[in-house]
């Protein structure tokens, strides 16, 4: 589907069809991921496998799929859509041709114009997915701290203090609402900052290294990848930029699942020194 030379509507479908897919196959690792860097009591990858399958079945790996179900498809096609045709309007721009092979400053402002807007659409949607995913420890730790307030103050064992066992928000709709409630709009945008020092550089070192990818993969200028072409450069493009966000994706991932009644982080840079401190470089 084509509407002009330099709008295509095709990419956005792409995009659409490429997210679906993304979080069907990876929440379940993304669910791992997000608790080895904003949980606690793991030891490593397989230990935390193993310790939500026996607390929480199978259905743990997929606590809060349902809204990057519905959100991320979206998100994934406005992201790879805005950038397809950025690079269009750039080369039109430019060159006068909306077809006209970018140059790397070309292909690097599309990239952090993609950055920029995948955090304006994406951090309220990280942040409702991660404090999904990581309700459990949040409950646990709120009704720890209140238990240790109500006993310091009383002579009442500890144990006697009923802890319950529910989830803290009952869907994505109840988490976005108590968020709202409770810190305002910009508390959807918390860890944004970190989000941005993810993502500027993460799309500008997935998209220059896929594109780079994909021409050197083509067997002539006028063929189409094969697939497996596309795959692969894809994979390797996503790779090198993961290697890169990963430090930043920690960061933004303790500050959206710090939620509890008290703060453990303070900003950005408080988030770094404590965990480096706390943690080492690894």
């Amino acid at each position: 589907m084509q509407t002009s030379k330099s709008f295509r509507m095709d990419d956005f479908i792409a995009g659409l069809i490429g997210g679906a897919s993304s979080v069907v196959v990876g929440h379940p690792l993304d669910t791992v991921k997000t608790r080895l860097q904003a949980g606690k009591g793991y030891k490593n990858m397989l230990h935390c496998i193993l310790t939500i399958y026996r607390k929480e079945t199978v259905m743990g790996f997929f606590k809060g799929m349902s809204f990057p179900l519905a959100s991320i498809t979206v998100y994934n096609s406005v992201v790879f859509g805005f950038f397809s045709n950025t690079q269009r309007l750039i080369s039109k721009y430019r060159y006068g041709d909306g077809r006209h092979p970018c140059g790397m400053m070309d292909l690097t402002l599309a990239s952090m114009l993609t950055g920029l807007l995948s955090v304006g659409l994406g951090a309220p949607v990280d942040l409702v997915k991660i404090r999904l995913q990581m309700q459990t420890q949040m409950v646990l730790a709120e009704n720890l701290n209140l238990a240790s307030s109500l006993s310091s103050g009383s002579n009442m064992p500890l144990r006697s203090i009923a802890m319950p066992s529910q989830s803290l928000y009952r869907g994505p709709i109840h988490c976005i609402s108590s968020t709202l409630q409770a810190e305002g709009l910009q508390g959807l945008y918390r860890g944004a900052g970190a989000m941005i020092l993810r993502d500027v550089p993460g799309y500008t070192l997935y998209f220059i290294p896929y594109t780079l990818f994909c021409n050197l993969l083509k067997p002539d200028a006028s063929s189409n990848l094969h697939p497996g072409a596309i795959w692969l450069a894809g994979g390797l493009a996503g790779s090198i930029s993961w290697v890169t966000a990963t430090p930043a994706d920690v960061v933004k991932s303790r500050l959206q699942a710090d939620a509890a009644l008290q703060r453990k982080y303070k900003g950005i840079v408080h988030c770094i020194v404590h965990s480096y401190r706390t943690e080492g470089a690894q």
